[in-house]
């Protein structure tokens, strides 16, 4: 029963969403975390910082980058009939990383344009995007040159191989702090994205995932077979076009806020698929974008101990990721 499934996984969804606001590093009750919510009468600032400013943006987040991951790697394993495609294999996630790095340990963590100068997170937020959508322009021209996917998604890992390269070059030559601040942000949080940045990250995120649902009918054709989707009126290059553009645009907007996220697009198609047990992309991409968001979010809450320590959030996807995929792997022999 389609409908039954979809119900408990909003409802998994709910829960850790709820988990996200109410339980974290500093012990709040449960009153007051409702009070601060429906805005009665609390005047401790610390605790409203925290519930207001850390939390809800966090747990917004979370929700938004596991379900935008969650769909690029099912777009991606459709175009490429490939089920271990990844945002990370077309190399747009190290396009991001590429760009952090010239700003981190090349530029000094700031970056200068016509005498403005942009520095912290919003210089590194603008050095992943612009490197993500570098990566994403690149692959828009070889494919329309290159009529295979198979040869496409090559090219993706091999300009992936290439940035990972300059960045350990760019390693080596940068210094012990700069070093340091590169290898926090590829660990991948949600904590990044502010309360102010929230609308304009939403925003974002939810032109995507709507374009995706978009490309749910011809999707299910092109998993007939090219030719038959081309007789059915289906233009296929135009398709793999949009499905680049949706993919790289989602998929540079969660690593230039989040950090590169890692398994979650590899993963969560898969976990789409087992829970409804179907290949019909009007089911498989509402459920991918629930299935992601429900793993982002239980993930975000084991990475913040009562303690104050917080666990990467790259240190605790592999956890469910690894054993997803090599069930597909044994599975399908």
């Amino acid at each position: 029963m389609t409908w039954l499934r979809f119900l408990l996984l909003g409802l998994l969804t709910a829960v850790l969403f709820i988990l996200n606001i109410f339980f974290g590093a500093v012990h709040i009750d449960a009153s007051v975390v409702l009070d601060i919510l429906t805005g009665y009468g609390i005047d401790d600032d610390p605790l409203n910082f925290i519930i207001l400013e850390s939390r809800l943006p966090q747990a917004i987040t979370a929700l938004l980058a596991g379900a935008a991951l969650g769909v690029s790697g099912l777009l991606l394993q459709t175009a490429f009939r490939n089920p271990l495609a990844g945002p990370s294999v077309l190399g747009i996630s190290s396009g991001a990383s590429l760009g952090v790095a010239l700003v981190i340990l090349f530029m000094g963590g700031q970056i200068a344009i016509a005498g403005y100068e942009i520095a912290g997170n919003a210089a590194i937020i603008a050095a992943a995007l612009a490197g993500s959508l570098a990566i994403m322009a690149l692959l828009m021209f070889f494919s329309m040159r290159l009529r295979s996917e198979l040869m496409l998604l090559v090219v993706g890992m091999m300009t992936g191989y290439l940035t990972s390269s300059v960045v350990t070059l760019l390693s080596s030559l940068s210094t012990a702090q700069g070093v340091h601040g590169y290898v926090m942000w590829g660990m991948g949080t949600f904590g990044a994205v502010s309360s102010a940045r929230i609308p304009v990250f939403t925003l974002l995120v939810a032109v995507g995932l709507i374009l995706s649902l978009l490309l749910a009918k011809p999707l299910n054709l092109l998993l007939l077979g090219d030719n038959y989707a081309r007789n059915l009126g289906v233009r296929v290059h135009r398709v793999r076009n949009l499905l680049l553009l949706v993919t790289g645009v989602l998929t540079a907007i969660v690593t230039a806020y989040c950090g590169p996220v890692a398994f979650i697009g590899l993963a969560m198609p898969h976990v789409a698929r087992m829970i409804m047990r179907t290949d019909n992309h009007w089911i498989l991409i509402p459920a991918t974008m629930l299935s992601g968001a429900a793993v982002a979010l239980g993930c975000n809450v084991l990475s913040v101990l009562p303690d104050s320590t917080v666990i990467p959030v790259n240190a605790l996807t592999p956890v469910v990721g690894v054993p997803v995929i090599l069930y597909v792997i044994f599975r399908r022999k």
